[in-house]
């Protein structure tokens, strides 16, 4: 069976960090997915949302979908005309363990549609997700940032980021 998952890059923070971008992206996979283990992002007690940015375009060219449980209760979020893609919550401090995303950015070089992103989290006992995002662009994707909602608060040291290149099994 072909190997159809590569890894690209890399990163763990030695430091707290305001992003994580993964930049010169070649366009020779299908399909890019973005592995992120966030330490605590925040002290108080709410969480961080993440957002992505695609090829650094801070324009309102961006929509999302977003459904969320949380034990108990479930709820959704919709988005469009926004400056990035909402991933979902980060870790708190009152909790352990790490908030873990699964970002797949589908035909992120194909130049003929815009960029759909499919997101997955669960932030430790309380919540998980699934999101749906649009960038309305149609230039090929060439870089990724993540980065937490509020500046001021980072991306905490120890977090862990992985860049993976999907290809088409044959």
């Amino acid at each position: 069976m072909p190997r159809t998952y590569e890894p690209i890059a890399s990163q763990t923070l030695g430091s707290d960090a305001a992003s994580v971008t993964f930049s010169s992206i070649g366009g020779s996979f299908t399909d890019l997915l973005l592995v992120c283990a966030l330490k605590t992002t925040r002290s108080s007690g709410t969480s961080e949302s993440m957002y992505l940015r695609l090829n650094g375009d801070t324009g309102s060219n961006y929509s999302a979908t977003a459904l969320r449980g949380e034990g108990t209760a479930a709820s959704s979020y919709r988005e469009s005309s926004a400056t990035y893609i909402y991933l979902g919550e980060g870790p708190l401090t009152s909790r352990s363990g790490d908030a873990v995303f699964q970002v797949s950015v589908m035909s992120y070089a194909n130049t003929s549609v815009y960029s759909t992103v499919l997101s997955s989290f669960a932030e430790p006992a309380s919540y998980v997700g699934r999101h749906v995002g649009l960038w309305r662009n149609t230039a090929a994707v060439t870089s990724v940032s993540f980065m937490p909602s509020t500046g001021g608060v980072n991306l905490k040291s120890g977090s862990t980021f992985s860049l993976f290149g999907i290809k088409a099994s044959a």
